[in-house]
């Protein structure tokens, strides 16, 4: 049954949202080797990969983002649509940091509603003229798409807002969802039509294409793709309330490399990764990578900057110098604070306000001499929401009008209109301190563009009477929940919500000395002209090709169903194990070893109940019956559980605790290793495992006669992890000089003696046999765990002399993941349904158990 959050989206095309005309003609195809063209407009057979290398085409980068870089307006003469590039918007800008012989071609929406008559049209014109590709969403779809899931239900959660009461936040809508499903499906295709999968890399853009990297990854799995969030992601406390928060990680995670402004961010969506989807991460080579079915999914902090050549233009405009002589006479004599802000919820301009009426309240010499000119920007919603955060803006501003103003002085100027980019680089240009007040906010540019403004041009320096080498002078208050916050190390950073600390901050902005005002600015120049969007495109694309370029050194097989499909990527050598192949050497063979690990190979990690069932005591008995058989658990269970529980198994061999005991069989007495006698060294690691226990929650001690285990399954995975490690440092700085070893596993650290490993368990079964005349033609070994590595090392060698034929060796892990073995399976259950398969095929018969005695010196 398909999943209610549309996993599969076979029911999303039946219901209509998705019948929308493919593009009225078809995109140039392109071109993968000479007199072949790839089909690849979503009519053909649904190759799921290309291994056709190009042609040595021109380098193109796919730049995917809601909104066309775009200004529309229709004719009023003859009526046709006109179009223009949008110079203002980054998505344009960012071609800076590409080479210039590199092809960007955009696909995203308008911002107005094209009939279907003229699409065609359109279309043809905006791919000749602009290189953009147009989705033409139908107007309920982009309805509820944009207005309805993306700005009511993921931008509130994304800042933080969650749908407490009806009159804070809307509640989850499933049809929203299917929505944003469906449009993110056409996207996708627009994409699929003019891609050319070997050679163009993908760069998707925001929240509103989340679930987008999935659909391209489904059709072409070596994709290139790269996706970059500009909104904040929440922490996983926030984050794990959205119904569909899987759908959208594992979306996400079809990315090969996923930007984020701060890493603050970065670790919100890794700790989701890690609590909802088990997943691990780590540093390698200093960049962060998240390991997803073999793929490695990068991670890159890095915030956007601004266009300084685009913003250095306005200034040198003579309507720019104009508006600052103008604005200089206007506030002559005073200090101006400036604010720039959309009218949001979570801009903080009701704080902001209170700060300012705070900070004259407190200071009564400023009255007068400080004025605060609030621009703001016009809305980008028109909820509720937005009306009342107007409504109380302008009442506390005209309170503090009235209280501290008089008939030639307001202290609070209020822009609440289109101004434009000439205005607004003037009042940056003149203003005193600058101050973002955000309550969250993804990244906010506005200081970087005050930083610029401040320092000005020669051309406005010379406009301005001003010399060339005069000190530049520049003050930001940033709040603390802002994206470019951590790079403005100059900045006065505050808790917008603390009202007194936001006054200090603005007294401190304007009573600095120019000395302080310098440093500060001269900090935040170097900073911002050198990082600037150019810089951010060129880093992400060198790491986004950093992240691909293993992409064809590994084979690909795709798995599960809509939004829950992923790549499984492997070395070409290693390949799921085939029930019939393995039938069908077993059959052929004549004397055969069976090594299976416990936990997580015939028994789930997550069972609760660790007993074996009925149908794996049925099946080990099967397969211990036939007397070609010799069949093992090798685990690192104690040897008191492993008798209790296979006590119907009189055939079965065991071997306990990684091999420090084992017997042949039932009636057989347990032997001990010899190798390491001297188990002193529990004395010392019990206190201390017993101290991490106290101090993690969830976490225990399992005491073996051979060892101490420290679990912490039932722990926070965050704090879990951290303590492991912590511990796993700790044990193994205390235990230098002992003949133990500490090692981490599945939710576990344990320490072991010296030299017991499931390796020397497998070599010492195989020498025995192998001395005793019964040379084994037949050796498979099945374990999910590192310490099972060990024993798929040893197996692969019993090819070598003394054998004098080569035995069908399997050695198997459970989980598509890096591994010493040649084969995997999937989980449990495909092991279970293998073995079934082997008893099916096997010749039970009573025969008496083999009466075997090893010997653990070692062989090697």
């Amino acid at each position: 049954m398909a999943s209610r959050s549309f996993a599969n989206l076979l029911d999303l095309v039946s219901g209509g949202l998705l019948d929308v005309p493919h593009t009225p003609r078809p995109l140039p195809r392109v071109m993968t080797v000479p007199g072949i063209i790839s089909d690849l407009d979503g009519h053909g057979n649904n190759d799921a990969d290309s291994d056709v290398s190009s042609s040595g085409c021109r380098e193109r980068k796919i730049i995917v983002a809601n909104m066309l870089p775009l200004q529309a307006k229709r004719d009023a003469e003859s009526a046709k649509w006109c179009f223009s590039l949008d110079e203002d918007l980054i998505l344009l800008q960012l071609k800076d940091g590409f080479s210039p012989d590199t092809e960007v071609i955009y696909v995203g929406s308008l911002k107005v509603e094209i009939d279907a008559s003229e699409q065609e049209e359109v279309a043809q014109k905006l791919l000749e003229d602009f290189n953009c590709v147009p989705t033409f969403l139908p107007h309920e779809l982009q309805k509820k798409f944009y207005l309805g899931f993306c700005k009511q239900q993921l931008w509130p959660l994304f800042h933080y807002m969650l749908p407490m009461c009806p009159d804070h936040g809307d509640r989850f809508d499933r049809v929203l969802w299917q929505a944003y499903v469906s449009a993110n499906k056409i996207f996708a295709d627009k994409v699929m039509e003019i891609i050319n999968p070997d050679d163009d890399f993908v760069w998707v853009h925001d929240y509103h294409l989340m679930i987008l990297p999935t659909f391209l990854r489904k059709r072409f799995h070596r994709v290139k793709l790269g996706f970059f969030l500009h909104s904040p992601f929440p922490s996983s406390e926030i984050y794990r309330t959205l119904p569909v928060r899987d759908e959208i990680l594992r979306g996400l995670l079809n990315s090969d490399l996923i930007g984020f402004h701060t890493f603050d961010y970065a670790r919100h969506f890794l700790s989701c990764c890690s609590r909802m989807l088990g997943l691990d991460y780590e540093s390698k080579r200093g960049h962060i990578g998240l390991d997803y079915f073999g793929r490695t999914v990068y991670i890159k902090i890095l915030p956007v900057g601004i266009h300084m050549g685009r913003l250095e233009s306005v200034l040198n405009l003579p309507s720019t110098s104009a508006k600052i002589k103008e604005i200089q006479e206007e506030f002559k004599g005073r200090k101006m604070i400036l604010g720039v802000d959309d009218m949001d919820i979570f801009k903080g301009l009701n704080l902001k306000l209170l700060a300012l009426e705070q900070l004259l309240q407190q200071n009564p010499d400023l009255l007068g001499k400080v004025v605060l000119v609030q621009i703001i920007n016009p809305a980008r919603g028109s909820g509720k929401d937005v009306q009342e955060a107007k409504k109380e803006t302008n009442l506390i501003a005209r309170r503090i009008n009235d209280t501290y103003g008089s008939k030639h002085y307001q202290p609070v100027v209020l822009i609440d209109r289109p101004v434009p980019r000439f205005e607004k680089s003037a009042y940056y240009a003149v203003a005193e301190c600058c101050i973002v007040n955000a309550v969250r906010d993804g990244m906010n540019l506005v200081p970087y563009k005050y930083v610029v403004c401040r320092q000005g041009t020669a051309q406005l320096d010379k406009a301005l009477g001003r010399k060339s080498d005069s000190p530049r002078t520049g003050m930001l208050v940033v709040s603390e929940f802002i994206g470019c916050s951590p790079s403005l190390s100059g900045a006065i950073r505050v808790n917008p919500w603390d009202i007194d600390a936001v006054a200090d901050a603005m007294y401190l902005a304007i009573t600095a000395s120019d000395s302080e005002k310098q440093l500060r600015h001269g900090k935040h120049y170097r900073y911002v002209s050198s990082h600037d969007v150019a810089y951010w495109a060129r880093s992400f694309m060198q790491d986004l090709e950093r992240a691909c370029v293993d992409h064809y050194t590994k084979g690909c097989w795709g798995i599960g169903l809509g939004l829950r499909f992923r790549v499984v990527s492997l070395s070409h050598g290693f390949r799921r194990l085939s029930i019939d192949h393995v039938v069908s050497a077993y059959k052929r063979t004549h004397k055969r070893v069976i090594f299976l690990d416990y936990d997580g190979t015939i028994v789930p990690h997550s069972s609760i109940n660790k007993t074996p069932s009925s149908e794996v005591i049925s099946v080990l008995n099967t397969l211990c019956n036939d007397a070609k058989n010799i069949v093992f658990i090798v685990s690192e269970r104690g040897r008191d559980s492993l008798s209790q529980w296979f006590a119907s198994c009189k055939r079965l061999g065991l071997a306990a605790e990684h091999g420090y005991f084992l017997r042949w069989n039932g009636d057989s007495e347990w032997e001990t290793s010899h190798l390491s006698a001297d188990l002193e060294w529990k004395n010392i690691v019990e206190p201390v495992m017993t101290s991490y226990t106290a101090a993690t929650d969830g976490s225990n001690i399992e005491t073996k006669e051979s060892g101490l285990v420290w679990h912490h399954q039932d722990a926070d995975p965050d704090f879990g992890s951290c303590q492991a490690k912590e511990l796993l440092d700790h044990l193994e700085s205390v235990l230098a000089n002992e003949p133990a070893v500490v090692a981490r596993g599945h939710h576990i650290v344990e320490v072991k003696p010296q030299g017991i490993s499931k390796g020397l368990v497998a070599e010492q079964v195989l020498s025995t046999l192998v001395d005793g005349g019964n040379l084994p033609d037949f050796v498979m070994c099945i374990g999910d765990d590192r310490s099972d590595e060990d024993m798929f090392e040893s197996i692969s060698r019993v090819s070598c002399p003394p054998l004098p034929v080569a035995p069908e060796v399997f050695a198997c892990t459970v989980g598509g993941k890096p591994s010493k073995a040649k084969y995997y399976l999937d989980d449990t259950t495909d092991v279970i349904r293998l073995l079934k398969g082997l008893a099916a095929a096997s010749n039970p018969m009573p025969r008496n158990p083999p009466h075997f005695k090893v010997s653990f010196e070692s062989t090697a």
